[in-house]
Order: C-alpha cells, then sequence, then structure tokens
C-alpha cells in the first residue's frame, strides 16, 4: 500500500462533484430488500444442491491442485450467472420452453392444469417487479389519474429503471407496464439501438416531461448520456464493479442537476446478490483508500480514518469503547502500529488483516461452500 501511495499521489489529483460543485443536490442511495418467491426459492435450493455445483467444486480443487484457473472460472461464472438472473425474474433461467426435468419439481406450486410458462409471467413470481411497481406508484406513476378523460398528467418525479439484461427489460414492459401499468409513458434504450439513434432517444426524453420512464441497460446508458430531467433512478440488477453503477447513477447526479436524486437498489435477501453488494463496499473502500480528500498526501494521512475503512458500522461504537478503556496514564491509545505517520500504519495493517485471513476470505472454494447459507 505504501508503494501505491508512492507511485500514484504525485500523479493523480482527484476532485469529486461534492468538492467543485456546492449547489448540486444530494444523492440518496437506499437498499430495499426483497424475499424470493417460493419458484426462485424452489430453483436456487435445486440449483445449491444439484450436481452442477458438485462439479463445479470438484473442478475448481482439481484445478487449484494443478495450477490451472480458466477451464474452472468459466464454468464458475457461468453458475453465479445462473444465480444472478433467477434473483431478477425465473422466466430469465427457464425462459419460455420448460424443460421437462423441472416441470415435476415446479409442479406442485401452481394450479392444476395450469400453464406454467404462462404462470410465471404473474407478478408475484418476481418480487422484484412488485417492488418496481410499488417505488412508480410512490412516484405518482402508473396510477390512475382523477382528471378529465384526454389530458396528460405530467408527474413531479421521472424516472430511470436499469438492467444488466435485455430480457428483464422485455419482461418490465410486457408483464408491468403493458399487464398492469398501461398508463405509463416510456422509452427504451439499450444495445440493439443504433448508436446514432440514442441521442434522439436521449433528447427526446428530457425534453418531454410527459415520458415518465426511460428504461436502459447499464452497459448502454452508463456512460456519456446526460439524464438530469430525472430525479429517480432504480437498479433492478447489479454490476461486480461498482463503477459502473456509480457511472450509471451519475447520468441523472451531474451538473444540471436541480432535485434530490433517489436512487433505489433493489437487492433479493440471502442470496448471492448481497455477497455481489458486499464485494462492491469492499471495492469502493479500497478504492477510497488509495486517495480521497483527506488523503491527499503522505502527510495528512490519518490513522483513525484509515481504521475506519476496516470496521463496521455495528462494530464502531464496540471499537470507541475499547479504545477508551485501552487507554493508558498518559492517553495514549494502544492502536496497532501506535507510532505517529504513514509507515506506522501500514505496520498496523498487519496486526489487523495477515495474509491467512486474506486467502481463507477470499477463497472460491468457500465461497461456493457459503452458496448453500
Amino acid at each position: 500500500m505504501e508503494a501505491l501511495h508512492k507511485q500514484v499521489m504525485p500523479f493523480l489529483l482527484r476532485r469529486t462533484k461534492d468538492e467543485v460543485l456546492s449547489d448540486l443536490p444530494e444523492k440518496i442511495i437506499q437498499d430495499r430488500y426483497c424475499d424470493l418467491s417460493p419458484v426462485q426459492l424452489q430453483l436456487y435450493e435445486q440449483f445449491s444442491g444439484s450436481h452442477v455445483r458438485q462439479e463445479i467444486s470438484s473442478m475448481v480443487k482439481v484445478n487449484e491442485d494443478k495450477g490451472e484457473g480458466p477451464k474452472a472460472s468459466s464454468h464458475v461464472f457461468q453458475a453465479l450467472q445462473y444465480l444472478l438472473k433467477l434473483c431478477s425474474h425465473p422466466l430469465l433461467v427457464l425462459g419460455e420452453t420448460i424443460p421437462e426435468s423441472l416441470l415435476s419439481h415446479l409442479s406442485e406450486l401452481f394450479p392444476a392444469s395450469s400453464c406454467i410458462a404462462s404462470e410465471l409471467h404473474k407478478l408475484h413470481h418476481s418480487p422484484k417487479l412488485v417492488a418496481l411497481q410499488e417505488i412508480l406508484e410512490e412516484c405518482g406513476i402508473g396510477v390512475e389519474a382523477s382528471g378529465s378523460e384526454g389530458t396528460i398528467s405530467v408527474g413531479q418525479h421521472r424516472v430511470l429503471i436499469f438492467a444488466q439484461h435485455k430480457a428483464l427489460l422485455d419482461i418490465i414492459e410486457r408483464d408491468l407496464f403493458h399487464t398492469h401499468m398501461k398508463s405509463i409513458t416510456y422509452l427504451r434504450l439499450d444495445g440493439s439501438v443504433q448508436p446514432e439513434k440514442r441521442f434522439e432517444i436521449v433528447k427526446a426524453f428530457n425534453s418531454d416531461p410527459t415520458i415518465d420512464v426511460l428504461l436502459l441497460t447499464t452497459h448502454v446508458g452508463g456512460l456519456g448520456l446526460n439524464l438530469t430531467s430525472a430525479d429517480t433512478l432504480v437498479f433492478m440488477e447489479h454490476d461486480w464493479n461498482p463503477m459502473r453503477d456509480h457511472q450509471a447513477m451519475d447520468r441523472a447526479h451531474r451538473l444540471g442537476q436541480r432535485k434530490v436524486v433517489n436512487v433505489h437498489r433493489l437487492i433479493m435477501r440471502g442470496t448471492l446478490e448481497e455477497k455481489v453488494m458486499s464485494l462492491q463496499k469492499f471495492k469502493v473502500s479500497i478504492a477510497n483508500a488509495v486517495i480521497n480528500a483527506d488523503n491527499a498526501s503522505m502527510n495528512t494521512m490519518n490513522t483513525d480514518q484509515l481504521l475506519d475503512l476496516f470496521t463496521s458500522a455495528e462494530g464502531k461504537k464496540g471499537t470507541r469503547k475499547s479504545i477508551q478503556s485501552d487507554e493508558n496514564f498518559d492517553g495514549d491509545k494502544k492502536l496497532p502500529g501506535g507510532g505517529k505517520g504513514f509507515k506506522a500504519i501500514l505496520g498496523g495493517l498487519e496486526e489487523l488483516w495477515d495474509q491467512s485471513q486474506y486467502t481463507e476470505e477470499y477463497n472460491l472454494s468457500q465461497f461456493l461452500a457459503k452458496l448453500n447459507g
């Protein structure tokens, strides 16, 4: 870490919006947790106990022993992608044609003599769609207006809905907008839109306040766009790279925004998505540790600020109490690397986190084992 600081700091000048745009409204990020539907839970548990997971575990173990990784890695990430898609909607993993091997397991969850594929289009099988509908209604979007017929109401809020996959945007359009919220006016921007037509869609959304929603994929709508006419963002899916999500948020939270920006992240409780968000938080903390406003040079690095990066919000109260109880008669706190200066801080990190702990925390085999939990 010390070598990284010495190489980066002389050449990197970082200025955030908070520092240079004092009049920029606040950005509020809210995590909204949902529970798996019975169908999702059945498929999730079935996958966790399936031969696919056992094959992945054995393949990873063999390749780790041989020092080979690519073969196992591709198979592992296919499995992780399956679980992430399942968290968003069962149809993303089942498709319209359900395999015979799964019909027997799922038939008990549906009414007799019903078509399972068509039943899965119902809203309650995807808690994220239910949560999205609630958010839109809270914003006054999709609610039948009480005014005279033929008048187009202009809502106080306008929404950007981000997803990783175009298929999920298709489901939102078909199963939510066209079925339950027919009064919504919306546009869509994804990889199927030709590059020369994308600016026209953005221009139409910004200039027409009667358009309630813009559907986007994170990869297409996450860079280079100015969407300050929207003040509410909903993330249906989440990227392993937190900066992609944050760049997408900044399409609305940027120069020209006059309203407070509310970001809603829909997360399935007790699933792989929670682990993805945990990794996002870890990566952001590391990025902030490299250089930030309070750590612009070696001389201003503060021990307490650095140690706070490795302390959870729940544990900070207990940490403060223990520090106070450990004070000696001279008033010095017994912190790792008790001396002052950057070298003392880095030396103290060895006591906080050794190599064996890091290996255990980010071991792929153990990560797969936790999927059952």
